[in-house]
């Protein structure tokens, strides 16, 4: 023995009620999801505590910002410092190259945790797609690690990725379409209300119906373990289901701060000591022939 803390348990099966292997969410481990301009201490909190807390060992990828080369005074490494963690490593490259070596990954090889700063979503796929780090990725979740994002960290994480043309960010569906997929059928979208882009994620529904739409507002976060996720932090969370309307024709409902979200069966209910369903969404097609 150690003396580490252990990582939190993912919930899947044991909590969560799920006797079953997730069919959306990750097996093992959590996903911690912001839709950008983090500022919540909680979502903070809630991410170090299921990496181990003070024995987590935190990877921070900038690679979204673009830029050629990070230090720890850019890579966004001091606010998790600050958490009291045990260790915190800035990782960084555009080069799929590099990404492919032993060296590279070794820093990933004992990490409880990564992070994906905010920017462009596509610099992330266009480094770590197909290489030995996003197998280093997966391998954090699968030993029962979280694994987060803030903004593009966000949206990489579905499987289909959206606002990924390398020509702009108002681009649902553009050249880069791909996500690491640790939400399976998923696309994510972030900054919706705070940018007024809750319509947006329609047209990519609409495209391709089998995906369900997340869309956070900013400072808001769904903590996700196997196929259930929880919102936190302090505005709202938009589902895009398409079997599912509000109104005459609404393509989209809320979830507020403490609820929760079934995401095989597609269900959501508020938080609380006694759970009921959210109000507005039926079981309707957006055709109106469900």
């Amino acid at each position: 023995m150690d003396g580490r803390r252990p990582m939190v348990p993912s919930l899947s099966a044991q909590e969560a009620g799920q006797t079953e292997e997730p069919v959306v969410g990750p097996a093992n481990g959590a996903l911690v999801i912001v839709g950008g301009a983090m500022r919540d201490i909680a979502i903070r909190e809630r991410f170090v505590e299921l990496a181990g807390g003070e024995d987590a060992r935190i990877i921070v990828v900038p690679t979204a910002g673009g830029q050629d080369e990070y230090d720890n005074a850019t890579c966004g490494v001091a606010g998790w410092w600050k958490m009291d963690v045990q260790s915190v490593t800035c990782l960084h490259s555009k080069d799929p190259a590099e990404a492919n070596t032993d060296e590279f990954i070794k820093p990933i090889q004992d990490a409880t945790a990564v992070w994906f700063n905010g920017g462009r979503q596509w610099h992330i796929a266009d480094s770590f797609l197909g290489t030995r780090t996003e197998e280093e990725f997966n391998k954090v979740l699968e030993r029962g690690g979280v694994i987060g994002g803030s903004s593009a960290g966000a949206s990489i994480q579905g499987s289909f990725m959206v606002r990924g043309d390398t020509s702009g960010n108002t681009i649902m569906m553009g050249d880069h379409q791909v996500g690491f997929g640790y939400l399976k059928n998923t696309a994510i979208d972030q900054h919706v209300l705070r940018r007024n882009r809750q319509f947006d994620l329609i047209e990519v529904i609409e495209a391709h119906p089998e995906l369900l739409g997340i869309g956070l507002d900013e400072n808001t976060a769904i903590v996700v373990q196997g196929d259930e996720f929880e919102v936190i932090g302090a505005s709202y969370v938009l589902i895009f289901d398409n079997q599912a309307t509000t109104g005459p024709n609404g393509q989209f409902y809320f979830i507020p701060p403490g609820g929760r979200f079934n995401l095989k069966t597609r269900e959501a209910t508020r938080g609380g000591e006694n759970p009921r369903p959210i109000e507005g969404p039926r079981a309707q097609a957006w055709s109106g022939k469900g």
